[in-house]
């Protein structure tokens, strides 16, 4: 998965957290029955109603979690995971790569086939080593679809990025100067703190940092550069980008 560090807003003791509307009315998933739905604290990050925390709830969509992990890359090194929507105004968009592995079933009568279907898998890999990688994990914290490891990792985003530590307009009544302050943070924790695990067989790394050099020239020119399409189980990258284009 991914791992993000990022300098808290301590730095900034004026400004007070508001709650994003992203995630209202989503059933907690602790007080089934109890609780009607997800109501944002004032300021802290649970619900009013039953006092759990936002991830404690059902999670946003995928749509959601792409345009927020989008924000958090576009303008930094990491650039090249993300796709430009059109016709959103600069909106950058993760390019989230899903993995389906089919396995045939041998048994007397007419072959069947096992499919499962992984609601993300690091990019740029073959589908071996992206198996490799997810044998590697807790089986309850692989990210299968439909199961508490897809829906621990969408947890895990939540708490990894509110909103209010990338956009100022989550926050509560910022003056000018703070709103250019916050710009400042953003871009230092993105120049300095943000980062992106690679996958790799030991001795074979490096692949983020030559992605990296290719977006800089690729910037430094004004070309748009593409990255390679990922091997993973079935290619869906082409069809993600329509669908992004579309959904937003």
């Amino acid at each position: 998965p991914f791992f993000f560090s990022s300098l808290p807003l301590a730095f900034f003791p004026q400004m007070s957290v508001g709650q994003s509307t992203a995630g209202r009315g989503a059933v907690c998933l602790t007080c089934k029955g109890i609780c009607t739905g997800f109501q944002p604290h004032s300021w802290r990050k649970a619900c009013v109603q039953c006092h759990c925390s936002q991830e404690g709830h059902a999670p946003n969509s995928d749509t959601e979690d792409d345009r927020k992990m989008g924000q958090l890359l576009a303008d930094s090194q990491y650039a090249h995971l993300t796709a430009k929507v059109k016709g959103g105004d600069g909106l950058r968009v993760y390019k989230r790569n899903r993995m389906i592995v089919t396995n045939p079933v041998v048994s007397r009568k007419d072959p069947t086939f096992n499919t499962v279907t992984y609601d993300w898998a690091p990019p740029g890999l073959t589908q071996k080593l992206a198996m490799q990688y997810m044998e590697l994990l807790p089986v309850e914290r692989r990210p299968v679809a439909g199961t508490e490891g897809a829906l621990y990792r969408r947890r895990q985003l939540m708490r990894q990025l509110p909103a209010y530590d990338q956009d100022p307009s989550h926050c509560h009544s910022l003056s000018d100067a703070e709103v250019k302050a916050m710009a400042q943070f953003v871009k230092s924790y993105k120049d300095q703190a943000l980062g992106v695990g690679e996958v790799a067989l030991p001795g074979e790394g490096g692949a983020v940092k030559e992605n990296a050099g290719k977006q800089k020239s690729a910037k430094d020119s004004q070309e748009h550069l593409d990255p390679e399409p990922t091997t993973n189980g079935t290619l869906e990258q082409s069809s993600q980008k329509s669908q992004y284009v579309s959904s937003v």
